[in-house]
Order: C-alpha cells, then structure tokens, then sequence
C-alpha cells in the first residue's frame, strides 16, 4: 500500500507508474483505492463510477476500469457535505461529521464492508493490487475507524510504502513526523520510503537520507526525479502550468488589466494568431480532465479563468464551462463574479462558448433541484443562451458512449462518458449536434437502477507469491470496447433507445452544449470543434490524448525502473508472503 506523509505527495503517481512497471514485467495486478475524496470520476464498465485516478491507474495496468478498484467515493458538494458513492451508486449525501466526526460509526461500518468485499473480489483474480491511501495516515483526528490508510492496511495485514513530496520541502520532517505518530504496530508496517519530485544533485542528498535510514531503521527505495511535462490525468487539483519546450498549450495568467485590453480585440483582428481558449473555474469544477487535450494543443493559448478576475474576462475566441457537483451554487458565484455579464460581452465580440454537463445546464432556462441533491432545494434561473429547463433526479445518468458529432456539414466520430444528475427537456425542432449511443458493458455488470448489494466479505487469503518479474516486454494492448447496446434516453431515463440525438446548439451558431465528458477527446472531434471556433486548418493538429496517455504512462515507468530499487520492494513482498504462511 503506498501512503503519503501529504495530500498531493504523489501517491496517485507512485501506483499508476508501478501498476505499468509490473504490467509490462507480465503480471496480473490491479489498482485500489478504499475510499477517494475527487471531483474528477470516470465511468466504469460495470455502469458504475470511480475516481478519475483509478481509471487511470486501471488504464495502466492494462485494464478497463470497474468499481472494485474505487468501492467509496466522496464528491463533495460544498465545504460540509458530500455525495458518498458506494461501490459505484450514488447512495446519498452526508454532512462532514457523519464522516468523520462522532456520528461517523454506522457510515463507517458500512464503507469498510463494501471495501473488504471489493477487495476480496480483486484478491482472488489478481497477482498483486498495489494500494492508495487517501491524503495522510498521520492524521491523529480522523483515525478511528479508518478505512482509508492504516485501518485498512491493519484489516487485511498488508506492508506500506510511504511516500513524501521533497519539493515543498520539509521532506525529513513529513517522514519522521508521520512515523512517530503512527502506532507501534503501523510504523512496523512501513516496510521504505519513497522520496518524490527530486531536483539537483543526488549526491547532495545522500548524507540526509543515510541519516533516514539510520534514524528510523527504514530503507530508502528510491528517489524520484521532479519530471515536467508529466500529462496525466488529474485526480482532482486543476493543472497550472505546462511546459512550452514539450509543445504544450502555454497557459497565461490573466489580469484585469490584461483581460480588458484583450476583451476589446475582435475575433477578426485576431486571424492567424493561435486559438484562445479559456475555461471558467468556479468553487465545485468538476471533471476538468475534459480540456487536457485543449492544454496540450501546440496552437491553443490556454487559460483558466479564478476568482481574481472578477467582471473581467480575457479577449478569447472560445469561452467553456465546465461541469459542476453543485451546479446552482456554481451559477450563483458565476452571477456574484459578475461573469454573467462578461459571458454577454464574449458573445457579442463574437467568442464561441461550449457548456459541458453542469456548464451545459447553466446555459438553459432554469435548474430545479425539487430533493435537495446538490444542495438547498430550490430553483434558479439559467444563463437563458439555449431553450432547455433541468431538474435534478435522484438517479445518476452513468453511461460510456460514443457516436458522431454534426456541426454544418462536417462530422467526426466521438466517445466519452456521461455523469449526471439533471433530466433536461428540449423543445423539439431545435438542431442537436451529437448521435449517441452506449457502448457495451460488462455482461457481469451491476444493475444500472439498483447499487451493488454490500454482502460480508469472504476470509482474506493469502496474496499470490511475487515472483521476479519476467523480461520486460511491450505493455498488453488496449482493446476495443464491446459492441454497443441499447441505453436509457437521457431526458426520459426508463425509455430505452438504440441511439438519442444529444445537446444543443444555439441557431445563430455560437452557443453549443452536451452532457458528453470528452467531448474533445476524440482529435477528429476536436479538429472539428476548434474549426467551428475560429482555428484554420494550417494550424496544427489536435493531441490524440489516449495515446499520449499510454506514452506518459510508458514513460513514468521508465523512471520508476531507473530510480527504485526494486529488489527491495520485491523482497518486501516476499518476505510478508512468506510471514503469512
């Protein structure tokens, strides 16, 4: 299990990276995470949803992604309360303490019984499941009833790897303090440490981490190299900076003063300059991934647009909102930012402006939430831009699908995923840019309508022996997915329809929207939306994001196999397999 002294250490990292280490060396391994706390999820082949980490995590071990390898998700919907997804399902939405606080046992109770029991699952089809705790396992006030770090690593007796971020410096300090606040037993668990994001002169370290090992009788396994332009998939932190000497997206700090003078530039003044793009970032931004292959365009100036521009917002070709776990709170603070009145602006200088899922529903008529899912039951008044009303229902739409994007008379192919809450009407006659339909699913999966059942789990058994790894090979290659099937229409959930036209476009064509995450996933759907945005076909093409996520995968593995000893960690294992029997 890797566990970090901090949020942010690089867990996350740490296991995709081994999870494609052990991959290519040829054995059956699988992520886990008990309990996440993300706003970025993804969907799985068993109609249920995860942490977008262990999606990616899954990718790297070569498999698709299912609910077992994320049982208890936490996606919070304001700073006390959060929506608890149990081995994929929404279940309901708690205040903080019923997590955390004295009133936390019943919750409690019940996450580590559907923990125990994906685990189990995992446990008999696997070699190996590399782990990832949840922020610290040092944090003395939230140990009773841990699932998430030690009380779980207790529960089934499995060794830890502890990881710290050198960076932020501090390094000794998070190592040796989180040791000392562990238990007798939990600091015998922490078989090494890892150190994180290393730059300079190794040799300049030495001295400190010999004095580590001779401090805590601990082995250092490894000290990993600060990589930059490393593009993977976020679990939750939004993205600040990349790196122009890759050919990424340069992404600008935007000022008032900046944001005036560029608002006043037309889109015509701007021909043959790279595309502009800018994302609103408000307090529950959720799924953000969907614009990393917007970030990596080698022709876009990107940017995020916060709360210290307020009124104020940058002269861009393409404006996007994205989506929300509380979308009527995140309209709010659109209005209190008085962007409302720059999304007008935007629009007419002649900006084009997408709404992803949330965003999308920001853009209609009116969001009810009659039960109270997101927050306050309430309605609000939409931006008013396309003629469409939502209203929150207690079941979440989870789809993966794919299909074909129209926007005049080019097409292209497309796929993604869908994660909503809101039913929206569409007024017929109104021109729907999108073709869906859901992609095959696991024929094993669990009912769309009704959560996984949380059963006892069976007897933990003994892990599978860890051999040495075999010769290094090419990683397995990804297959396609199944044959798509029929799926629930998304405005009329419990009709079933082969394939359902999906978003809206605005009739003077500025103003498109979708609940489809990944919408510019596809570069052959991408291509087309920068066109429709202003970006001319002399300017380069789009990133093809899965490929450069298998490439960046291959490539943290390369480094992890330079930089770790993993005779050490081998040995780790081997001599827990060994006390087990």
């Amino acid at each position: 299990m890797v566990q970090g002294t901090t949020s942010d250490a690089g867990k996350s990292t740490l296991v995709a990276g081994l999870c494609r280490v052990f991959h290519r060396h040829g054995q059956r391994v699988a992520p886990f995470k008990p309990q996440n706390m993300a706003l970025n999820s993804a969907v799985t082949r068993d109609g249920g949803e995860i942490g977008r980490a262990q999606a990616l995590q899954a990718v790297a071990a070569g498999l698709e992604p299912r609910i077992d390898f994320n049982p208890v998700l936490l996606k919070p919907s304001s700073d006390t309360k959060a929506q608890v997804i149990i081995q994929g399902k929404a279940l309901t939405s708690l205040e903080a303490a019923a997590f955390f606080g004295p009133e936390s046992r019943d919750y409690k109770a019940a996450a580590m019984q559907a923990v125990l029991a994906s685990w189990h699952r995992l446990q008999q089809e696997f070699d190996w499941l590399l782990i990832e705790g949840a922020g610290s396992p040092a944090e003395i006030n939230l140990r009773q009833g841990d699932i998430a770090n030690m009380g779980f690593a207790e529960t089934v007796d499995c060794p830890v790897i502890l990881i710290a971020d050198i960076d932020k410096g501090g390094v000794f300090a998070h190592l040796v303090g989180t040791l000392a606040l562990l238990s007798e037993s939990e600091q015998a668990r922490v078989k090494g440490f890892v150190i994180n994001r290393f730059r300079g002169d190794i040799s300049l370290l030495q001295s400190g981490l010999d004095w580590l090992e001779a401090h805590t009788g601990k082995p250092v396994l490894g000290v990993l190299p600060y990589l930059d332009a490393l593009h993977l998939d976020a679990e939750d932190a939004l993205v600040q900076t990349t790196a122009q000497s890759q050919g990424a997206a340069t992404e600008q700090p935007v000022t008032a003063q900046s944001a005036r003078a560029q608002s006043e530039t037309t889109q015509s003044e701007r021909t043959g300059t790279r595309l502009r793009v800018g994302v609103l970032v408000y307090p529950r931004i959720s799924n953000h991934t969907d614009f990393d292959p917007l970030r990596l365009h080698p022709d876009i100036e990107f940017c995020y647009i916060g709360p210290t521009h307020q009124g104020e917002l940058p002269g861009l070709d393409l404006l996007l909102l994205p989506g929300s776990k509380n979308v009527r709170a995140d309209l709010a603070f659109i209005r209190q930012q008085s962007w409302d009145k720059g999304i007008a602006r935007h629009l007419r200088y002649g900006g084009k402006l997408i709404g992803i899922c949330g965003g999308f529903q920001m853009l209609g008529h009116s969001i009810a939430d009659p039960l109270g899912l997101e927050d306050l039951p309430g309605t609000s008044q939409g931006l008013g831009y396309l003629p469409l009303t939502t209203e929150l229902q207690a079941e979440k739409q989870l789809l993966n699908v794919s299909g074909t994007l129209r926007l005049g008379q080019s097409s292209a192919s497309v796929s993604g995923y869908e994660i909503h809450c809101g039913a929206s009407r569409i007024p017929d006659q109104c021109t729907q840019p999108l073709l869906l339909n859901e992609r095959g699913s696991d024929a094993n999966s669990v009912s769309a309508t009704e959560p996984a059942k949380i059963t006892e789990p069976a007897k933990i058994t003994e892990p599978a022996k860890i051999t040495e790894p075999a010769k290094i090979t090419e990683p397995a290659k990804i297959t396609k997915p199944a044959k798509t099937t029929k799926l629930a229409k998304i405005t009329v959930p419990a009709q079933i329809a082969a394939v359902r036209s999906e978003g809206l476009l605005s009739e003077d064509n500025q103003i498109l929207g979708s609940y489809l995450h990944g919408l510019f996933d596809s570069p052959e759907a991408c291509e087309l939306l920068l066109a429709w945005a202003g970006m001319t076909a002399s300017q380069g093409h789009a990133v093809d994001i899965n490929q450069q996520r298998q490439q960046q995968l291959d490539r943290l593995a390369d480094v992890l196999e330079q930089h770790l000893d993993f005779n050490k960690i081998i040995n780790i294992f081997k001599e827990e397999d060994q006390g087990d029997r």
